[in-house]
């Protein structure tokens, strides 16, 4: 496989310890990185192939019929990929893809003007759903429907409705809480799925795919290591790839072999019991600071001095897949697991 050469001027900054689950804001030129090792299409998508292989038909389906493609709402943990799987569906559609977050919409009027402004068979992407308001869902339900929407125009006593038609467009919303979600909005929803972690032989696909692209030359045990280290989870995976890339090329010319791995991610910090330094920080709080006795959300937020949303939404998921903690509407409980991995 042909080698890229990289620039001397390259450095490598050491860090003791590495938070491989932080989003945390990066450069144009990573930025654009990440797009690039992003898949296209379905063929370059390893996925979970019994949702993908319904969206195939699906997709193939509307095209036949010259129609826009049905609504979509896609949940579960954060750092799955909802956004690349939706660019790769506006992809297979011949669509155009508008991507928004839902604290930028503040009230019905920003809706309307995103609603009015895309065209017919475009694909509107929307994440952090759950945070919706009432009153801008009311403007959803006719718009998903009969694709138009009611906006009042001016104020009492001149008030008026004007019902304005929407062109027939695809809505995808993604959230981390389904359950928050209002039964009628659920509702109009044409497919609900949702997105489970990666198994390790996807995971090396992705890695293996990603290496390819970033010119890094991998063994198996290399690929091995660092899906075992990266949550199951595809953007860690690329994070750790791409620092792990930084240093073969500096230490090996560019080639990852099991001893350069191992050593890389022991100096991050990053090993195969997946947790990061915050979920060791989380995991410790409730046992040095509340004696492992259960621990209500509320008391747990304040002592790690983070809100309510971002340990339900970021800190919670995994550890609770990987049963270090079990969680109740009020209280956080270690599990045995947790205790002997503190130990």
């Amino acid at each position: 496989m042909a080698i890229k050469k990289f620039s001397s001027t390259n450095k490598i900054i050491k860090k003791k310890s590495v938070d491989i689950t932080s989003d945390s804001v990066v450069s144009e030129e990573e930025e654009l990185q990440e797009v690039s090792l992003r898949p296209s299409y379905f063929d370059d998508y390893v996925w979970q192939n019994s949702i993908k292989d319904k969206l195939k038909i699906f997709i193939q389906a509307a095209k036949e019929r010259w129609e826009s493609l049905q609504h979509i709402l896609f949940y579960w943990a954060p750092w799955l990929w909802k956004t690349s799987i939706s660019n790769v569906i506006a992809k297979e559609m011949w669509a155009n893809i508008k991507i928004m977050s839902w604290p930028a919409i503040t009230k019905a009027g920003d809706l309307a003007a995103i609603l009015t402004s895309i065209k017919k068979w475009d694909i509107l992407f929307i994440d952090e759903i759950h945070r919706m308001k009432t009153n801008i869902e009311e403007v959803l339900y006719s718009a998903m429907e009969d694709f138009k929407i009611d906006i009042i125009m001016w104020k009492w006593p001149w008030a008026r409705s004007m019902r304005l038609d929407v062109p027939k467009f695809t809505l995808i919303w993604a959230t981390t809480k389904a359950w928050s979600l209002s039964a009628p909005l659920r509702d109009r929803f044409w497919l609900i799925e949702k997105l489970d972690f990666y198994d390790n032989s996807e995971m090396k696909k992705i890695i293996s795919r990603s290496a390819k692209i970033l010119w890094v030359e991998t063994d198996d045990f290399s690929l091995e290591k660092i899906a075992s280290c990266s949550r199951f989870t595809p953007r860690i995976a690329n994070r750790l790839l791409k620092s792990l890339r930084d240093f073969a090329q500096v230490k090996n010319d560019n080639f990852l072999d099991f001893k350069t791995t191992n050593s890389w991610l022991e100096s991050l910090w990053v090993d195969e019991t997946w947790l990061d330094k915050n979920d060791e920080f989380f995991l410790r709080t409730i046992l040095d600071q509340f004696n492992w006795w259960p621990v209500w959300l509320n008391t747990l937020a304040i002592a790690m001095h983070e809100d309510k949303e971002t340990i339900e939404d970021i800190h919670e998921p995994y550890l609770i897949q990987k049963w270090y903690i079990q969680r109740t509407q009020k209280w956080r409980i270690l599990t045995q697991k947790a205790l002997n991995y503190l130990k």
